[in-house]
């Protein structure tokens, strides 16, 4: 399916496509979208993965951790199909934002990568990376002829390698040292508290 989602009656539109995935003994449900982000179109694109159930995304994980995103038909049809134990996976591509109102075929390349990865399915895409390159020059062709736009764009490439270093830092932290549970920390806590009384009696 493809379109605009609709803009009401969102149970009873997943309702009909649940009736539409038993029909059709669809095995697995797989979406994709685009959201637009704060990065600069020089860097890879990112992918945020979600699913119905965990093993499906294969432990994909998101340099944002766990968020909260405005709703969706999409993450309606994730969620109803989940609950009744069918598996759904969808895939985000994080889109550049001053590029979310046009047509951004990179976007459509890496959605395509992240199903043929999520699925094994392959997909023709010769004509979109074509779409991609000649985009790609349009876009680097404005950005050189606009001071501005350049140093945007520069901007937005110092603020996106910082955040890409910060989580490549956190993520080797938090592997190297296992994180205390609350239970660890209540207890060092009241053993401190108990030295401390120790030495003020």
């Amino acid at each position: 399916m493809s379109g605009p989602e609709p803009d009401r009656e969102w149970e009873l539109f997943t309702e009909a496509v649940d009736r539409l995935v038993t029909h059709f003994g669809v095995s697995k449900l797989v979406t994709v979208h685009g959201i637009p982000m704060a990065m600069p179109h020089t860097r890879p694109l990112g992918v945020t993965a979600h699913a119905t159930r965990p093993e499906l995304i294969g432990g994909q994980s998101s340099s944002f951790g766990r968020v909260q995103v405005p709703g969706s038909v999409a993450a309606m049809i994730e969620l109803r199909l989940g609950a009744k134990g069918r598996d759904a996976i969808g895939y985000a591509i994080h889109v550049p934002h001053y590029l979310a109102q046009a047509e951004y075929p990179q976007a459509a390349v890496a959605a395509l990568e992240a199903v043929t990865k999520g699925t094994g399915l392959v997909f023709p895409t010769d004509s979109l990376r074509e779409a991609a390159e000649k985009t790609t020059a349009e876009i680097e062709e404005q950005i050189r002829s606009s001071a501005e736009l350049s140093t945007a764009i520069s901007g937005l490439e110092q603020q996106y390698d910082a955040f890409a270093a910060g989580s490549e830092r956190e993520n080797l932290i938090a592997e190297a040292t296992p994180m205390p549970t609350g239970d660890e920390l209540a207890a060092q806590f009241e053993r401190f508290l108990a030295e401390r009384d120790e030495r003020d009696g």
